[in-house]
């Protein structure tokens, strides 16, 4: 086998998803195997992948009043057992430090699997009147929950980054105010930037984030017709704060504990992004959150190769605005550096070569259709322009399209256990919201309750036939 096929995919999409998505993201360089299991190291383009989402989700999230700030990365054992139910949710998870060198340690310490106990204990000296509230905080870091499933890359992994949001407000309507804030910014994130679709919505309770009253989040669907959930927000009322003492004097002079919400996105939406999008190819990377856009691929020999590169930097220049690389290597063949590029997933590569020069012109290759169109090459920023528009708006269309072909209906069990079989995807049941029918559901499917819509008709309960205020989204689930 040539080293120009080894560094290619040998799995189809189709065919071995599993197999598929793993050589996607090592081949294309996106991430790579740590010596810890279940942990991941990003390499540098798919790091940069995580930096623009970053970026753009910490701009909005400043401009809505956000603050960023940052807590330690070890919790001591007391405080996280503060609030029962949320250490009981996390207690198979933590992983825990007890001794350094060869003393061991009076109090075990958490590797944080999320930061409320550590968090609160402090906040709960910042805030003495209404008027320190709302108190918006974030921060950017990473989390350690061991998981015992099966770890798979990005989707699944022991330690994950995020952004951890945490606010307080004086009242429940104002913190209730704050989901479609926060989620907004969340489903902008999702479908503008990674061109993923998804279905909001409000978890069940036995699904719902440990010491939460609630929890809302887009559930997403995966070429393999499983779903796996996306960013969430949780109301988190006011157990925290009971808890650990976060009280406030309001405006009347009384006493008050305050209440609070918890959101986050991580480092899973990438791996969403990349088994979605992606082909057999290799990566496919929506160009609003590439690291490379554009890379200009020059045909030349050796007579031409002087001239060639002349023109090679004056279109390098014009698309300064854009993430533009030149691949200049004279010892791979043109064909190779396709291969290489359509494997890394940059969005656009532009050739060009001594016909090209006397045509004053430019090839540009799209790399979700493989589509080819020649522009003027003074024109090459505007046409660059709108082909990467034009990328990212149909990377969503097609997933948008494949999302609703494998959503489908069903109002009785046996349609619903029919379609699973049959179809997979995503099923849209009445569900009356009792834990018995849900757990009978589970029992009898395999499937789990995703998520209840909250704009869907009344109906009848699929499992015990009793009204139901809503449709849920059914079906198998990383």
């Amino acid at each position: 086998m040539s080293s120009a096929s080894q560094e290619g995919l040998t799995a189809k999409k189709g065919e071995n998803f599993d197999e598929w998505y793993t050589q996607v993201v090592l081949k294309s360089e996106i991430a790579d195997y740590s010596p810890v299991s279940g942990c991941v190291v990003f390499r540098p383009s798919g790091y940069a992948i995580w930096e623009n989402i970053q970026k753009e989700t910490d701009a909005q999230l400043k401009k809505s009043g956000v603050s960023n700030t940052y807590f330690p990365l070890l919790i001591p054992e007391r405080l996280l057992k503060k609030e029962a139910e949320h250490v009981e949710g996390f207690a198979p998870e933590v992983a825990w430090v007890t001794q350094t060198g060869d003393s061991k340690l009076d109090e075990r310490l958490a590797i944080r699997p999320t930061s409320e106990t550590l968090m609160y204990e402090v906040v709960s000296r910042w805030i003495r009147s209404w008027r320190d509230l709302p108190l918006r905080l974030n921060q950017w870091n990473n989390v350690i929950r061991w998981e015992f499933k099966h770890p798979t890359m990005l989707l699944r992994s022991r330690e994950f980054l995020w952004n951890e949001g945490h606010s307080l407000f004086a009242t429940r309507e104002e913190a209730d105010a704050e989901r479609d804030v926060v989620m907004g910014i969340y489903r902008r994130m999702t479908e503008e930037w990674m061109a993923l679709p998804g279905y909001f919505g409000r978890k069940s309770r036995s699904e719902t984030f440990a010491g939460a009253e609630a929890t809302y989040c887009i559930e997403h669907l995966l070429p393999d017709g499983k779903a796996i959930q996306g960013p969430d927000w949780h109301a988190d009322g006011q157990n925290f704060s009971k808890a650990f003492e976060i009280t406030f004097v309001d405006k009347d002079g009384n006493k008050q504990f305050a209440y609070q919400n918890t959101w986050a996105i991580s480092t899973r939406e990438l791996g969403v992004m990349l088994a979605v999008h992606s082909d057999d190819r290799g990566a496919v990377v929506p160009p609003r959150l590439a690291a490379v856009q554009v890379v200009l691929v020059p045909i030349m020999n050796d007579e031409s190769k002087q001239a060639v590169l002349a023109e090679a930097a004056k279109l390098l220049g014009a698309l300064s605005r854009f993430r533009t690389i030149l691949d200049d290597r004279d010892h791979l063949t043109p064909g190779r550096k396709f291969n290489q590029w359509e494997l890394k997933g940059v969005p656009l590569r532009v050739e060009f070569g001594p016909r090209d020069m006397k045509e004053r012109q430019a090839v540009l290759v799209r790399r979700d259709t493989g589509a080819k169109r020649v522009v003027k090459a003074a024109a090459i920023e505007d046409e660059v322009e709108k082909e990467l528009e034009e990328i990212q708006a149909s990377l969503y269309r097609k997933a948008s399209d494949a999302l609703s072909k494998n959503t489908h209906q069903a109002d009785t069990m046996g349609e619903l256990k029919k379609t699973l079989g049959q179809k997979g995807g995503i099923v849209q049941i009445p569900w009356c919201e009792d834990a018995e029918c849900e757990a009978k559901l589970k029992q009898e499917t395999g499937g789990v309750v995703l998520n209840v819509l909250l704009d869907t008709e009344k109906g009848k309960c699929i499992v015990c036939g009793k009204g139901s205020s809503h449709r849920a989204n059914f079906g198998k689930s990383y």
